[in-house]
């Protein structure tokens, strides 16, 4: 099953996502509403307290950056100033020179854990979902570690659309990435050349720290970043899980509400 959080008609609504027999996604609300996909604003499919990514888990994306493999799991925090949902803005900040991309696959926690065995770790799992990992690379200098500041830019985590159920993804770690920009190919790869899979990074982290329901686990992205600029629509696909897209607005564009957060100017989507 695919759950989804969405605002409709005004309302905060749990929902769940089938398809019609046009094969279209459908918003089916807790409260029994039905909505068409482009009839509603999406929003992260889960509210975590902590999200936990992982730098340099695929070998072709750390010899593109040429950097080593890590001995270890990398990680670093992403903070929830950072979400937004499919189809919404993700702001450029201004005068960076090189912004990028990063599709991964998220892995949402079942339950609170701690000290998971590998063997048993797929089972506190609650299910997938579609990440992308924005960075503005000017940031990253080998000083710079970990990389707080370019990973976590407003809206530099779209989550989403949906939540797919542990049980309907059979197998993590055989799942095809692919993310276009603008409709052209970027980036390809398999989850099957993560250098850490998702049982392992899970049993890591639960050595030193509890994970509660709901924590999200990014888990890193092939090679293939490339930069993007205001106005790219891009698109990220973790096979059997979903299609997160968002399109990338100038901080130029957006202008400040009256608590200090942004939206894009000319009455577009709330960032």
């Amino acid at each position: 099953m695919r759950h989804a959080r969405v605002i409709a008609d005004g309302r905060l609504e749990q929902a769940r996502v089938d398809v019609d027999a046009a094969g279209r996604p459908v918003v089916v609300t807790a409260s029994g509403r039905t909505f068409a996909a482009d009839g509603v604003t999406w929003l992260p499919p889960v509210d975590p307290g902590t999200i936990l990514a992982l730098a340099l888990n695929y070998g072709d994306h750390a010899r593109e950056l040429e950097l080593e493999r890590p001995e270890q799991p990398a990680l670093f925090p992403k903070f929830r100033n950072a979400l937004v949902g499919h189809r919404g803005a993700v702001v450029r900040p201004r005068g960076v020179a090189y912004m990028h991309y990063e599709n991964e696959l998220a892995v949402v926690i079942g339950r609170p854990c701690r000290r998971v065995r590998e063997a048993d770790a797929l089972d506190v799992v609650k299910g997938y979902t579609v990440a992308n990992d924005f960075v503005v690379r000017d940031f990253v200098i080998n000083h710079f570690r970990p990389p707080v500041k370019p990973k976590n830019f407003d809206t530099f985590l779209p989550l989403g659309p949906w939540l797919v159920d542990a049980q309907d993804v059979p197998d993590p770690q055989a799942l095809a990435l692919t993310t276009t920009v603008n409709g052209e190919v970027r980036q390809q790869g398999t989850t099957a050349d993560m250098l850490y899979a998702v049982a392992e990074i899970i049993a890591y982290v639960t050595e030193f720290m509890t994970l509660q329901e709901d924590d999200v686990l990014l888990t890193g992205t092939p090679r293939g970043i490339s930069h993007v600029r205001a106005g790219d629509r891009v698109r990220c696909e973790v096979e059997g899980v979903g299609v997160l897209e968002n399109t990338i607005v100038a901080e130029e564009d957006v202008v400040e509400d009256a608590t200090g957060g942004g939206r894009p100017a000319a009455g577009g989507p709330a960032v």
